[in-house]
């Protein structure tokens, strides 16, 4: 599995122009995927918290209709429910709406590191996801729109770099359809995210 990777690697090693997640995806059904279920992550959250603002897959560079896949909607509506527990912790909450819109890249991957410093699960990947939904937010309310894309690719090169072999052993995206252990993963949900927001916003302030 891991050599398949390597060969991936060595006949592209300049990154691939869909790690952006938009209309020119790479073909790797791994990040391709991560690109869409965060696109429909965002999108869910969004036209929840602020339903007025109607946001849709392709405002943030997504395909028509790529939210319709009805695997897609099962694995989104699982990374949701984690979400719901994260959003309880106001004191994370608080601390998460501190974080800078217009971040760094080298800030972001840094909380991104540290987020998986010490192992991989569902709620960590959420913990990622739920900082991307954040500046994502930030980036439309200030009509900041070129960011979207650039957060977007952030997320895609931490998934190649620190989840891809993670992910392939889970069998995709969809392994947290039937992956998670509850109570553990909103406990550590709820620890690093609040550590790793902490540690962004010392940095930006």
């Amino acid at each position: 599995m891991d050599d398949g990777r390597e060969d991936e690697k060595k006949e592209g090693e300049q990154e691939p122009q869909g790690a952006v997640g938009g209309e020119d995806v790479i073909d790797d059904p791994i990040l391709e995927q991560g690109a869409v279920i965060l696109r429909g992550y965002v999108v869910d959250r969004i036209n929840t918290e602020d339903p007025g603002r109607h946001v849709s897959s392709e405002d943030l560079g997504g395909r028509p209709n790529e939210l319709q896949d009805p695997q897609v909607k099962e694995v989104v509506d699982q990374l949701i429910k984690i979400a719901d527990e994260l959003n309880r912790n106001a004191e994370l909450q608080q601390l998460i709406n501190q974080v800078q819109g217009d971040c760094a890249q080298d800030i972001f991957m840094k909380v991104a590191r540290n987020i998986f410093a010490d192992g991989i699960n569902w709620g960590r990947v959420v913990a990622l996801f739920h900082l991307a939904y954040r500046l994502i937010y930030r980036a439309l309310t200030s009509n900041h729109l070129d960011t979207i894309r650039t957060v977007i690719s952030w997320v895609l090169q931490v998934i190649k770099d620190l989840l891809y072999s993670w992910l392939i052993q889970q069998g995709g995206w969809v392994g947290v359809i039937r992956g998670i252990s509850r109570w553990r993963t909103v406990a550590i949900v709820a620890s690093l995210v609040l550590v790793a927001t902490f540690v962004y916003y010392r940095k930006t302030r």
